[in-house]
């Protein structure tokens, strides 16, 4: 999982420093329809584990001279969450992993790289 991010957030550092961009990181904690989460519950397990992740992100974007900001919003459907993040944020551009971690992810594209693929109005860059 660790090089999967690092990959995408190689290549998004290097084009916010072409384009003297900001990264914006998202992440979507996904959260089956119908379930409602304790606040407490949800801070101790995944929620930290994101925030580590992501706080290690905005350092090493950091070093190489991009601000990197980040938002961890709970969703049932995380393309869809994505892609509605991206529009209501007027993003220029999403980079996303190729692959999740399902049953087939090394032989194709993952479910949700695949939605905000085919769905997003703005360009997409996917990351291998």
């Amino acid at each position: 999982m660790v090089q999967k991010i690092h990959s995408g957030l190689n290549e998004a550092i290097y084009l916010a420093r072409q384009c003297n961009a900001t990264i914006i990181g998202l992440n979507v904690i996904k959260v089956p329809p119908g379930i409602v989460l304790n606040k407490k519950k949800l801070e101790s397990g995944s929620l930290k584990t994101v925030q580590m992740m992501m706080d290690a992100a905005k350092t090493k974007a950091g070093r190489h001279g991009v601000q990197f900001n980040y938002k961890i919003i709970k969703g049932a459907d995380p393309g869809y969450d994505i892609l509605r993040y991206s529009k209501n944020h007027k993003n220029d551009l999403i980079v996303i992993g190729a692959r999740g971690f399902g049953a087939m992810k090394e032989t194709c594209l993952g479910s949700v790289s695949n939605y905000v693929l085919h769905k997003s109005k703005i360009p997409v860059l996917i990351v291998k």
